[in-house]
């Protein structure tokens, strides 16, 4: 098995450790700075700009800043809001490239897993704590880092949450991946965040669940048996190798590789989705939820 350092869904707990962005900094950050210059000659604020684009203000912040890479969406938008004229979206295969390059979305402790997930064929989890990383939206996986003890850096949870949401773009490629969650329900009813950060996670809950070819199940408080109280954690079949687990605890991440406890582990997961509501009734659950707030 192998260990890797820090933990990768509730957050790093070693800041020191940050994610490089070195190689493609000056390029990013000359991106940005294109992005600025157009805004302000069109007359927008970030906050009237981030409106037009379909983004939140603090994103396009830190996209002028060159702390968070502009997805192709984003440059389209902006090509579109700013009369670009091909300028923006003439850069994202540069970034694409830059980005493979430099390897800029993960920390160093967390790449081991991190690139095994992202050419995963099945990926199940369950998760008892908080939502999954690859469920997360924006705002909630921002509210994870902020709350990290020690406290991170505003810079560092912005490279965090760019990095987290990278991660997500496994769940948009085609032939797509065999994806399951199961998450215990105290997670929803947890709202980190605040409400409005509550309620877009729950609705993102919906929309995954909603989703061919995902299965999203929710295991309530009240079951009288739960296989998963010692913790979260992770099954994934990378292509071309055999099935791995992924295990967290406070500050220590750890590759599951031993068949015999990889056995196990998918022993555990099967019970738990078992004991959990069905696809069917984890969605009415939430509606419900929704319908309350």
């Amino acid at each position: 098995m192998a260990e890797v350092r820090g933990g990768g869904e509730s957050g790093d707990a070693r800041p020191q450790l940050d994610e490089d962005l070195s190689e493609v900094s000056d390029f990013l950050k000359a991106i940005g700075r294109q992005i600025k210059i157009l805004r302000e000659l069109a007359g927008l604020t970030q906050k009237e700009f981030a409106k037009e684009v379909g983004y939140t203000e603090s994103l396009i912040g830190a996209v002028e800043q060159g702390k968070r890479t502009p997805q192709r969406e984003l440059l389209e938008a902006s090509e579109r809001v700013l009369d670009a004229r091909g300028l923006l979206i003439a850069t994202a295969s540069d970034i694409e490239r830059a980005k493979a390059k430099a390897r800029v979305r993960h920390p160093e402790w967390f790449r081991n897993y991190a690139g095994l997930e992202a050419e995963a064929l099945e990926l199940h989890d369950w998760s008892a704590y908080l939502a999954p990383g690859l469920l997360q939206t924006e705002d909630y996986a921002r509210a994870v880092f902020r709350m990290r003890q020690p406290l991170l850096t505003e810079e560092t949870v912005e490279t965090r949450v760019a990095a987290r949401m990278a991660r997500q773009e496994i769940l948009t490629r085609w032939p797509r991946a065999v994806f399951s969650w199961v998450i215990d329900e105290s997670v929803l009813f947890r709202r980190l965040g605040g409400p409005a950060v509550h309620r877009a996670q729950l609705e993102r809950f919906l929309e995954i669940g909603n989703t061919r070819g995902m299965t999203l199940q929710i295991m309530p408080v009240d079951r009288a048996e739960n296989a998963g109280m010692d913790g979260s954690f992770k099954l994934f079949t990378p292509k071309g190798r055999p099935q791995t687990g992924y295990l967290e605890v406070q500050m220590n991440g750890r590759l599951i590789t031993d068949a015999e406890e990889v056995r196990l582990l998918n022993a555990r997961y099967g019970t738990l989705r078992a004991q959990a509501h069905s696809t069917q009734e984890s969605l009415s659950l939430i509606e419900k939820m929704l319908g309350e707030r």
